[in-house]
């Protein structure tokens, strides 16, 4: 399981064995919890409810949209202070 936000830089992935099953449980008095996934699809979560995540059976595909490396696309998208980094 890996957040796929390239805003969260900081954001460390957690491995998991490919059988894993991810439990995240809301607690019964606290507040209801909005779940995101792939950006597109939303659900509530109610206080209380549990969430479980699992391996699926199709692979994901990912597209490589440009040539240049992620962490030049990072520097550029963020404005990064980077003179003379790398040697440019």
């Amino acid at each position: 399981m890996v957040p796929n936000n390239a805003h969260a830089l900081f954001g460390r992935p957690m491995v998991t064995s490919p059988d894993a099953r991810i439990a995240i449980e809301i607690e019964a008095d606290g507040h209801d919890a909005l779940v995101f996934c792939d950006g597109r699809r939303e659900m509530l979560i109610p206080a209380g409810g549990r969430l479980e995540v699992t391996r699926c059976d199709t692979p994901v595909r990912w597209a490589r949209l440009d040539s240049a490396p992620f962490t030049d696309r990072l520097v550029t998208k963020f404005q990064l202070p980077v003179t003379g980094w790398r040697g440019k």
